[in-house]
């Protein structure tokens, strides 16, 4: 008996032992599993109960095909499904004699005179069924020795298949754990949703009265609304909460490469996958995935998920069966999803799908009265990042940020503020125009320090002043800094006054 531990191998081994040792003409392995190809199965006239069915997982001698016309084989149906469901042997020297067996012509075409099949049971539990067809007459002694070799064929596909769910549940906890450690190692947005306008409270309401279902939500907004943080949100209030969010972003994964992240694949299925490997839905099964930039995904790809929100189920690249899946799916889009639909760049019937529940995120130019409580939050929080004090901003400043129109929303905001932090001398942060990337003055430089993005900065005030340091108009006073700290900080910078040319 096969002393591996992988069940195609121990199956396959199995099917041919018979094959060579009892001069089988062929010999096949059916393993009990849900109902799966319904819609196309060759026998789906003979199921009464398309919940499960035998599946022919493994076939040696005359036929090797796992695809033909007995791929599925419904309990109750045909030799095969009456042993599974009666759990008793059937066996016979005459098969062409035997009214059990059909297809006496081509019985008689190749040569067969017995036929033995066995249901593999492993204590109480059915397993599946052993078949096999000889081309000679079996002994009372190989009858009874098919009997005891199916006993130890259900044992070492029983073991193999505790050891393939086992290593399945491991593979499972590593992708977890890896993948929540590249969580940990984000920095999230925010701690939680601020703000009191009537916008967040419509939003607000709407997370409240969608959590705690299983209903698809798509939420949609500008870019740096906080849509991930609304679809935390919502996991962390449904019943799902204790199982993993996981977070796919559709836009930064390569066309080719989608289907292999979202569904998992094979090892060898195609150039490069050298291990298994457990896809995002997978590995989001009893809990939420969140589906990013939704719209960005390529066509083929809206067919394999359209898919999993229909039927809950999907196959690995590479793979021949299906997985059954229990996730709640959210996705978002800052894409107008309705045009994308009439221009035919994403399916009408996965939009449907998808907009179960929509929530729209509203830009932050919408809701400007939470800017202030969003300032002080950023405040906040870079003060403990920088190690440095700050007692907010001035009445000037909070003025220009809320009349500003904010194009990219909260996440430039948090920006601006960081930005600030950083160039601030003193307690009280002062954000002029310059720091505004939407207004007419030019943006600054692209900086990869600190001291640059300080230079770049006295550099830019200089050059307002027309390089004049004191006075009330000076380059000092706009940096609220002492002229001596100033020119100390220029020559420290290596900032000169440009030569006059005639």
């Amino acid at each position: 008996m096969a002393s591996s531990l992988d069940l195609q191998v121990v199956l396959d081994t199995i099917t041919q032992g018979l094959v060579e040792e009892l001069d089988a003409a062929f010999a096949r392995i059916w393993l009990l599993g849900l109902g799966d190809l319904c819609a196309d199965c060759y026998k789906a006239a003979d199921c009464a109960n398309r919940s499960r069915c035998l599946h022919l997982e493994a076939s040696a001698g005359l036929y090797t095909n796992l695809k033909g016309e007995y791929r599925r084989i419904p309990l109750g149906a045909l030799k095969i499904g009456k042993i599974a469901q009666g759990s008793s042997a059937i066996f016979t020297n005459d098969v062409l004699g035997d009214d059990r067996l059909p297809n006496k012509q081509w019985m008689l075409d190749n040569g067969l005179r017995s036929f033995a099949g066995y249901p593999l049971k492993f204590r109480w539990e059915l397993l599946g069924v052993i078949a096999m067809f000889g081309r000679r007459p079996l002994s009372g002694e190989e009858f009874e020795r098919l009997a005891v070799f199916a006993n130890e064929a259900a044992i070492a596909i029983k073991n193999a298949q505790l050891f393939t769910e086992v290593q399945q549940l491991k593979d499972r906890l590593q992708a977890e754990n890896l993948y929540l450690r590249e969580e940990i190692k984000l920095e999230h947005n925010f701690d939680e949703i601020i703000g009191e306008s009537q916008s967040v409270k419509a939003v607000l309401r709407s997370i409240e009265q969608v959590a705690p279902t299983d209903s698809t939500v798509l939420i949609h907004g500008d870019t740096g609304t906080g849509k991930e943080l609304i679809a935390r949100a919502i996991h962390h209030m449904s019943p799902r909460r204790v199982r993993t969010l996981v977070k796919v972003n559709c836009g930064a994964i390569p066309a080719n490469l989608i289907e292999s992240e979202l569904f998992g694949h094979e090892k060898g299925s195609f150039t490069g996958a050298l291990q298994r490997r457990i896809g995002r839905f997978e590995l989001a099964d009893g809990g939420t995935i969140f589906l990013d930039e939704v719209g960005e995904l390529p066509l083929d790809a809206q067919v394999k998920l359209l898919r999993v929100l229909q039927e809950r189920e999907f196959e690995r690249v590479g793979s021949g069966h299906s997985t059954k899946v229990d996730v709640r799916v959210i996705v978002a889009t800052n894409r107008d999803l309705h045009a994308a639909v009439k221009a035919g760049s994403f399916r009408a019937d996965l939009f449907y799908r998808l907009n179960v529940f929509p929530i729209e995120v509203p830009p932050l130019s919408a809701r400007a009265a939470d800017i202030p409580s969003l300032v002080n939050r950023f405040i906040t929080k870079c003060s403990t990042k920088l190690g440095k004090r700050f007692d907010g901003v001035s009445h000037a400043t909070m003025d220009r940020l809320m009349a500003y129109s904010w194009p990219g929303n909260i996440r430039e905001l948090e920006n601006v503020i960081e930005r600030a932090t950083i160039l601030a001398n003193g307690p009280m942060l002062q954000i002029d125009e310059v720091m505004l990337p939407g207004n007419s003055a030019p943006l600054l430089p692209v900086a990869d320090s600190l001291e640059e993005v300080e230079r770049a900065h006295i550099l830019r005030i200089l050059q307002d002043v027309n390089w004049v340091i004191e006075g009330k108009q000076g380059a000092a006073t706009r940096l609220g800094l002492h002229p001596n700290t100033l020119r100390s900080r220029m020559q420290k910078l290596g900032i000169k006054k440009p030569l006059s040319t005639a």
